[in-house]
């Protein structure tokens, strides 16, 4: 199911059919770089088959990033209800696959699911990125997100870690 659509990307539901093109973007060291460690296939069917239980729960989820023009499948960006810094926060994040670093792709998909996160009436949304991340910090500003801390985060090897949040309008 589609959620949102830009002119050259498409946010869509995940499904057990995706597991192969996702795990070759999952399982690249270069494209997860910034995580703990690159996912192996049980981690990638298990982020997947997440994606589609939380859909299913509750509208809100990481989504199939696919080309419009292709249906290629480049990726995956949308939300998590993760506890960052001791908060349970709606956790907007984007995995791109290499190919598309630096064509403003993430910064596209990540304002189409922050503009579906707000439609589905999220008052508030965070970005967490590894302090040496600057692309996807940059990713997060351009989406008009504001930094708001740095913390250690011990889910990710202890990294110095921003947080950058969007907050509805009171």
């Amino acid at each position: 199911m589609k959620i949102a659509e830009t002119p050259r990307l498409a946010l869509r539901t995940f499904d057990e059919s995706d597991v192969a093109d996702f795990f070759k973007i999952v399982s690249d060291s270069q494209n997860m770089s910034f995580w703990p460690a690159p996912f192996d296939l049980s981690k990638t069917k298990g982020w997947i088959q997440r994606s589609i239980d939380n859909f299913n729960k509750n509208q809100l989820s990481r989504f199939a990033l696919v080309l419009t023009e292709t249906g290629e499948l480049i990726g995956d960006c949308g939300f998590i209800n993760l506890n960052v810094n001791g908060k349970d926060e709606w956790d907007l994040g984007y995995i791109i696959d290499k190919a598309f670093w630096g064509k403003g792709m993430a910064t596209e998909a990540a304002s189409a699911a922050l503009g579906y996160g707000r439609k589905m009436g999220l008052r508030r949304i965070v970005a967490n990125m590894a302090v040496d991340h600057l692309a996807s910090k940059r990713v997060a500003e351009k989406i008009r997100m504001k930094l708001e801390c740095e913390f250690i985060n011990s889910k990710n090897r202890n990294l110095p870690t921003f947080v950058l949040a969007w907050n509805a309008p009171e």
